[in-house]
């Protein structure tokens, strides 16, 4: 997307996010931002979703002119079974490692969302449970085949062939799937904007 008038900057490169925005009806340029991703010993779930949303959207923010007052946006997702955060898979086995746990069981789906304006970072949390039904070896072997897990957190893409394993959802849809709209929407008319059409807030 090359949104030349666009309302804020997007801290992703995600199709998904950018669907997601749009669905919306915030207009925004993407930036590409690259950090180092890898947990920290002792982090939690939380505090790791909070920690990469907030450095992304920081991150992103310094790379604008100072004099550009849009608000920059960012979001960080984490499956999580165990206690354990479920990256993307490196391969194959590491896959379906992660279908083998996840299969027939509920896990949880930690979506964190932080904007970067006027000097402050804000961030919300959203917070999603997700129950897969069993699913079998040669189910799992055809989804790899697909290409669709190779770069969604936890091996699945709940907005693709990924929602076939999906019995029930608690939570967010959009959360999941990398930018939860209730709370992103919070956080844009928090900085001033109204969506819906409305006339931009003092």
């Amino acid at each position: 997307m090359t949104e030349t008038n666009h309302q804020i900057y997007l801290a992703s490169r995600s199709p998904r996010r950018a669907e997601l925005l749009a669905q919306i009806g915030v207009r925004f340029a993407p930036l590409a931002v690259e950090i180092d991703e890898t947990p920290v010993r002792g982090e939690s779930p939380e505090g790791y979703v909070r920690r990469i949303a907030i450095e992304k959207a920081l991150v992103g923010r310094s790379g604008i002119p100072t004099r550009d007052p849009r608000p920059v946006l960012a979001a960080d997702t984490a499956v999580i079974v165990d206690g354990e955060i479920l990256g993307k898979p490196l391969d194959r086995p590491d896959f379906l490692r992660m279908m083998a746990r996840l299969s027939g069981r509920t896990h949880s789906v930690l979506t964190g969302v932080a904007l970067a304006w006027a000097g402050e970072v804000w961030y919300e949390l959203s917070v999603s449970l997700v129950r897969f039904r069993a699913i079998d070896e040669s189910e799992q072997l055809a989804y790899w085949a697909s290409g669709e897990p190779r770069d969604k957190a936890g091996g699945y893409g709940i907005q693709g062939l990924g929602a076939l394993f999906v019995a029930e959802l608690r939570g967010s849809y959009s959360g999941v799937m990398g930018l939860p709209l209730y709370e992103t929407g919070c956080l844009l008319q928090r900085a001033g904007m109204a969506l819906l059409g409305g006339e931009r807030k003092p």
